[in-house]
């Protein structure tokens, strides 16, 4: 025991705490990265804990090493020296003789690094990964041998397990999961050298391949060897020479917006951070975050001088494109933004927002996609959120000597979409994606589920080649081996010293998708070869390095996070397996567009962006309106106006929160400047065709609707809106036609089909009614008023049972609901059908009811009556009936004639059966009234559509109607629902009144 003391006490001791990370190669396929069971479950408890292993490091100490990591032995060289002691040395020889020796052993997966791996000189350690094949292993020898002769490194290792990752808690969210490794993952063995055994490993590797061979072997039985895996490792003479700029990205996918790029949700954006990283250094420096906009692709001039991004996201509308000098501290001015959607020949009713852009060379110019058509999708899986590439668009460039945005002659043929267009490095071509021009969304308006799903609009680019000549362009040639391959071709990327094209390459589309491969070709065109650095998972977002030795990607071969990756290409082209570029991010944030920039790392140190100060008083008038601050919001929005006046989206959002305060000619005067600003703003003119709505200037109203939806045809609110105002002035048909196209374009939207369902019964058109009204429900069950007018069409229709089912559920969601309580409790009272009919329960309930508003709604009361009636109490019903009319606003002849008829009955000592026939209503407007039982307040349903503080608290000021929003409508949204006026039938027949006059928010 003192012997293993002394020996133990002299071991060097590498304590491993990198991020646990995959490759792939001879290790796990991508079919290990999941569980037969999915994806695995979110954790929750302790997530961030960043040193604690996958598993402790072994139940009890290790009978070699106790509690040290490892044991190194070098021999053959004096530049890195280890003492492990006599005893542990001898043990280290004979396990590495037992193993030299050829003969059957169980093999030993060496998942990383893999086989013929190449590393730049300056990486920091990498860990070991290694699987052992038997159950009797406890103890490895990692030998590390360079050349034929004694110049070996031995580690004898505890094999623990890899490291957990750090996770960032800020991240974690409903959309998406904090990645847990899988069962093969978790179960791998793991070395990682400390700095100076790591340094010894390159410089005796460097130039040449050093032989890894790892035994496994019983710590009791070290002559007996057991297993055995083997690789090789060089490190390359050739430096990466330049940091990597990339950004860092939470996933928490979003719903889809049609032809909007926008994966991400607007709580999520300022989270994305943008990072540069020198490889020699354990961590990356954070340069960029809290950006109150999406910033996205970027690309920087051959010496690094110059930076251009995207800026505010490609959204509808937002064109901003950032091309600055880089400096240590580097601050963007409003003066270095320009807008793609300045440019001349952009088509009309178009906003244009640039695709890819690329700065030259010499910093001079930026060209990308303008007047595009983009296919997008989001889905609700963090794995791969979505696809996004365009199916038209042409080639543009900005110069910034004059300020101008033209069209490149050659890359503008409307007949094919041009994109991705990248620059030779002496600026005299560009490369570019090419395929024929479609539309982006199929016909039958049918949208992908999933990546890679066969319903996505099928396209297949080709690259070419153009001469960019001062601008004058010239005839696209497509590139041999880059074209006409029966595949998509992609994102070209060129190396700096000119000699090679890589590109991307998969089945449909371009970019992340799950089969992409990166594929290297000469740039003058020939064979293409697949590179040897493709993972299993996606491979994408890649650069070369400024001295055209090694490539930066991205891949999702080890986590749905995607991390970054690096190979060395030589001077032929041939290239070596993926390097992981450790500790990017943390474990539930992704690594993507990363971008070598050719500065030393000292020379970008921050950067700020003044010139988008006004979206932070954007992101608190957002977060203020969200929480009914209507008020504090209106002044955040006009800050953000005075400190960019031409920022128009403001002033209508401002604008909207007036009119959901009732401050409607506030709300005119403040929509009426922005079209003096810019008289083709759709979402102005449709905000003040609310305001005349809400006023009763329908027909100017609808003017503003139809030059709305000029502006922009598939606003799905104008659309709504213009079909609100067409059914209050009885033109129910076109009503119809807008309500339709509004659900069209939000075919998810449980209000749209509310809409639709209420101007189809105004036309007697039950049945497409009534499928509507079940859809709504099947979206959200929770929609009050939709299981309120199911109740009453079924009523209607002579379906009692199923009246009766929909009413109790109402009321099961909502027991104060006073529309639902007085639906029930008359067909409770009134149904024609016998076992549906229920007097004392009828009694009770409208009593209460009837109590909660004193005695003074005369629709309530008609009810009670009735009730009374039906158990025999023909004098209360008299008397009730008799106050009821006496409340009946004189100008509400039918109600008055209705109430009027079943008094007489009473007084006949008739019980009321007029159910279809002559049923109630509505509930009145008494000003008094709350049409509640519990305390809660009711808010005003007005007749046209806008964004409320109730609306806010789900989704920003982007659009008018909710109805895009895919939620409740407002009266559930806020108060589960109060139907003013609830359709019954009259006279055999549906009444329109109710769905004509406040049914809607």
């Amino acid at each position: 025991m003192r012997r293993k003391t002394a020996w133990v006490a002299s071991v060097i001791a590498v304590a491993s705490a990198v991020l646990y990370v995959w490759t792939q190669a001879n290790g796990p396929d991508i079919a290990r990265l999941e569980s037969p069971g999915g994806p695995a479950a979110p954790i929750r408890q302790d997530a961030d804990r960043g040193n604690d292993r996958l598993g402790p490091k072994s139940a009890t100490a290790h009978p070699l090493l106790r509690e040290a990591d490892s044991a190194i032995l070098a021999e053959g060289s004096d530049e890195f020296s280890s003492t492990p002691g006599l005893e542990i040395t001898e043990m280290i020889r004979t396990v590495a003789r037992s193993g030299s020796i050829e003969g059957e052993l169980a093999s030993l997966a060496v998942d990383y690094p893999h086989d013929a791996t190449v590393f730049p000189p300056e990486i920091v350690p990498p860990t070991f990964l290694w699987h052992e094949p038997t159950d009797e292993a406890d103890t490895w020898l990692i030998d590390l041998a360079f050349g034929s002769g004694p110049d070996h490194i031995y580690v004898l290792s505890a094999g623990w397990p890899p490291p957990a990752a750090r996770i960032d808690r800020e991240c974690i969210a409903p959309t998406n999961e904090v990645y847990k490794p899988t069962a093969y993952q978790a179960s791998a063995k793991s070395w990682t050298p400390c700095a100076d055994a790591w340094a010894s490993i390159q410089r005796r590797s460097a130039g040449r391949a050093a032989a890894v061979t790892i035994v496994g072997f019983r710590s009791a039985k070290p002559a007996e060897v057991l297993s055995r895996g083997r690789i090789t490792i060089t490190t390359s003479p050739d430096p990466v020479g330049a940091p990597i700029f990339y950004r860092d990205v939470p996933l928490a996918p979003t719903m889809t917006e049609k032809g909007v790029i926008k994966p991400l949700g607007d709580d999520v954006v300022t989270r994305i951070a943008w990072r540069l990283r020198d490889i020699s250094l354990p961590e990356s420096r954070l340069l960029l975050t809290g950006v109150p906009r999406c910033t996205n692709c970027h690309s920087f001039s051959a010496d690094g001088k110059t930076l251009g991004m995207d800026l505010d996201g490609p959204q509808s509308g937002k064109s901003a494109y950032i091309i600055a000098p880089t400096a240590r501290h580097m601050v963007i001015e409003k003066e270095d933004v320009i807008r793609w959607d300045a440019f001349p020949g952009k088509l009309k009713d178009h906003n244009t927002i640039g695709f890819l852009s690329q700065v030259s060379p010499d910093g001079r110019y930026a060209v990308t996609t303008v007047n595009e058509e983009v296919y997008v999708t989001n889905f609700l899986d963090f794995r791969f959120l979505q696809v996004f590439y365009p199916t038209r668009g042409i080639l543009a460039y900005y110069s910034r000597e004059t300020g101008e945005i033209k069209s490149l002659p050659g890359a503008d043929d409307p007949k094919f979409v041009h994109c991705d267009a990248v620059w030779s490095p002496d600026g005299r071509y560009l490369v570019f994606a090419r395929a024929e021009a479609k539309d982006a969304y199929p016909e039958n308006g049918k949208l992908a589920q999933y990546a890679n799903d066969p319903t996505e609009t099928p396209i297949q680019y080709d690259l070419c080649r153009i001469p960019f000549d001062g601008g004058r362009g010239g005839r696209p040639e497509p590139i041999v081996g880059a074209s006409n391959n029966g595949m998509s071709n992609s994102f070209p990327k060129i190396s700096p010293d000119g000699k090679w094209i890589v590109f991307v390459q998969c089945r449909n589309g371009q970019l992340m998708r799950p089969d992409s491969k990166l594929w290297i070709v000469p740039a003058a065109g020939g064979e293409a070869r697949l590179m040897r650095c493709n993972t299993s998972r996606m491979n994408s977002w890649h650069s070369f390095s400024p001295n055209s030795r090694w490539m930066v990607f991205s891949s999702k071969v080890n986590t749905p996070y995607t991390q970054m990756f690096l190979t060395h290409i030589d001077e032929n082209g041939n290239d070596s397996p993926a390097v992981l570029i450790p500790n990017s991010t943390a474990a539930n944030r992704a690594v993507n567009i990363p971008e070598f920039v050719n500065l030393p790392y000292e020379e970008l140190l921050s950067i700020t962006m003044p010139a988008v100060d006004y979206r932070k008083y954007v992101l608190r008038g957002e977060a203020m309106a969200k929480k009914g601050m209507l008020d504090e919001a209106v002044a955040e929005f006009d800050m953000a106006v005075r400190i960019k006046p031409d920022f128009l989206e403001g002033r209508v959002n401002a604008a909207i929160l007036r009119i959901d305060q009732g401050m409607l000619d506030e709300a005119a005067v403040r929509l009426n400047r922005v079209l003096e600003m810019d008289p083709q703003h759709a979402k102005a003119h449709c905000s003040l065709g609310v305001v005349l709505g809400k006023q009763g200037k329908l027909d100017e109203a609808i003017a503003h609707f139809e030059t709305s939806l000029k502006l922009k045809p598939d606003d799905s609110a104008a659309h709504a809106n213009l079909g609100r105002a067409l059914q209050q002035k009885g033109m129910l048909e076109e009503a119809t036609t807008h309500f339709r196209k509004a659900l069209e374009l939000q075919s998810e939207d449980p209000l749209g089909h509310f809409r639709l369902a209420t101007v189809l019964l105004a036309r007697g058109m039950l049945e497409e009614a009534v499928q509507h009204l079940r859809r709504v429900l099947q979206i959200d069950p929770q929609f009050v008023d939709a299981r309120l007018m199911l109740g009453n069409v079924l009523a209607a229709q002579g379906q009692f049972d199923g009246a009766l089912a929909q009413f109790q559920e109402t009321i099961a969601a909502d027991p104060d609901n006073l529309t639902a309580i007085n639906c029930l409790a008359r067909l409770l009272a009134a149904c024609p059908n016998d076992s549906v009919r229920d007097g004392p329960r009828a009694v009770r309930l409208i009593e209460s009811a009837c109590k909660a508003t004193g005695y003074r709604d005369p629709i309530l009361l008609s009810t009670l009556a009735a009730a009374y009636a039906e158990v025999g109490k023909f004098p209360e019903a008299i008397a009730t009936a008799t106050r009821a009319l006496s409340l009946v606003a004189a100008r509400d002849r039918s109600t008055a004639h209705r109430i009027r008829r079943e008094l007489e009955g009473y007084q006949s000592g008739r019980r009321c059966r007029d159910w279809p026939n002559r049923p109630p209503n509505s509930l009145s407007r008494h000003p008094s009234q709350s049409f509640r039982l519990g305390p809660a307040c009711v808010r005003n349903q007005e007749n046209f559509l806008s964004v409320s503080s109730g609306q806010m608290r789900t989704k920003l000021l982007d659009n008018l109607d909710d109805s895009s929003q895919s939620q409740r409508c407002p009266a559930t949204a806020a108060h589960r629902g109060e139907l003013r006026n609830c359709p019954m039938a009259v006279n055999g027949r549906l009444s329109t009144e109710g769905a004509q006059n406040g049914v809607f928010p």
